[in-house]
């Protein structure tokens, strides 16, 4: 089975895309996830393309398929509150991705907020329903969400109603989120049933990317807080099954995983455990002192 992963990486102005890549290689990954700018505001620098060019030769010589790359929306996209902004910005990101290039952009779906559900549902329908048109080389995946406050996505028949009221559905797809689908309720150690249930409600074709995040939360618990690979209440082994679940062999797996910090009382995010997170994956076979590992060694 050909493993399909990477992690999160960074898009600075500096190397832009290129940046990216060489991230993703240090890792010894064959996919990543970036943000085209800060997710929590709307500033922007244009794409300089020529650095996407080189990242591209880059990818190609090592083996990484643009058409695996993930691009993330930003956090402050809420389509479920109708307003402009969210549609505006939106379209952006989905032009950014265009030029870059990438084809699969991921968007947390929004929250209702002061409206009632229905109305944040039909809210987001509008929106992408604004933005998508038949001739668009892209697909938008709508992430399965944890339920926090008055998130949208957090059920399978969520997604469906947005995909079954859109009207180029075709551009759109589903990035299933471990941590969030275990926080919301699903019972990822039954994944053959978590599947079945999917694929009956939405389509297994729609799945596109996975997010495999551990928790530090129990089942049901609407908190969505990730935990490293192995090391949460979701373990290592029902999560290598997630990646290497036959059916989903050509989906691109990404790792949100938190940064190490020099303890576990410390909030302070200092190394990225990616390298050794994939490695172990890789070899199938988990490391219980993977992070003393990564705090002794780099911080």
């Amino acid at each position: 089975m050909k493993l399909i992963i990477g992690s999160h990486v960074s898009f600075k102005k500096e190397d832009g895309l290129l940046g990216s890549v060489k991230e993703a290689l240090s890792y010894k990954a064959n996919t990543f996830m970036f943000y085209t700018g800060a997710p929590q505001n709307a500033k922007r620098l244009p794409i300089n393309m020529e650095l996407v060019d080189e990242a591209k030769k880059m990818m190609i010589d090592n083996g990484i398929d643009i058409n695996n790359v993930i691009v993330h929306a930003p956090y402050i996209i809420n389509l479920a509150n109708g307003d402009d902004f969210a549609v505006s910005f939106l379209r952006q990101e989905v032009e950014r991705c265009i030029k870059i290039g990438i084809n699969k952009l991921v968007l947390h779906p929004g929250s209702y907020v002061s409206l009632s559900k229905e109305e944040g549902l039909n809210n987001i329908v509008l929106g992408l329903n604004k933005i998508l048109n038949k001739d668009m080389n892209i697909k938008i995946l709508l992430e399965t969400m944890a339920g926090k406050g008055t998130e949208i996505g957090c059920s399978f028949e969520d997604l469906k109603y947005i995909i079954d009221n859109v009207k180029y559905n075709e551009k759109l797809g589903v990035c299933l989120d471990t941590c969030h689908i275990n926080d919301a309720g699903y019972d990822i150690s039954s994944f053959d049933n978590v599947m079945m249930e999917f694929d009956n409600i939405i389509g297994i074709e729609r799945l596109l990317c996975l997010h495999i995040n551990d928790s530090k939360n129990i089942r049901g618990s609407k908190k969505d807080r990730h935990e490293n690979f192995g090391f949460g209440t979701l373990g290592f082994d029902n999560l290598l099954k997630i990646v290497y679940y036959p059916k989903l062999e050509s989906v691109p797996k990404i790792l949100e995983t938190p940064y190490v910090s020099k303890d576990d009382d410390s909030k302070e995010r200092l190394y990225p455990p990616y390298k050794e997170e994939i490695e172990m994956i890789r070899n199938k076979e988990f490391d219980a002192d993977l992070i003393s590992k990564i705090r002794s060694k780099y911080i």
